[in-house]
């Protein structure tokens, strides 16, 4: 019901910079939109779990991993429906499929997540 569209993945050097954005999208989308009180990313290294790397609410209160905290930073628009995360001194180990994700508690209530998009760290 709500459709999460990703960009901004690609490669970057260690200590370089990325940013990432997700967006909610489709006409369907806004009929669920209104309930969405939470976005955030998760990411998935090659060959492990996803993990949760930062969230935000429609507060603007901020949750970061301690693997990218005072790196990272996660931002969104008035109406949550865009959130961006502004990746800095990239590392190596931040090489990983990032998942936008939207938690829903109105109708269609539920945590969608985005297709994911690669992000990659080189020396």
């Amino acid at each position: 019901q709500v459709q999460l569209v990703e960009s901004g993945g690609g490669l970057a050097q260690a200590g370089g910079f990325l940013n990432l954005s997700c967006a909610i999208s489709g006409s369907r989308s806004s009929i669920y939109a209104s309930g969405i009180y939470r976005m955030g990313w998760y990411r998935q290294p090659p060959g492990e779990q996803r993990e949760p790397v930062a969230s935000i609410t429609k507060s603007r209160n901020t949750v970061y991993s301690d693997s990218v905290k005072g790196r990272f930073t996660i931002s969104t628009d008035n109406a949550l429906t865009t959130v961006t995360l502004q990746m800095n001194s990239l590392k190596l180990e931040d090489t990983a499929v990032y998942y936008c994700h939207a938690d829903n508690d109105g109708l269609g209530a539920g945590r969608y997540w985005g297709q994911g998009t690669q992000v990659t760290v080189s020396l």
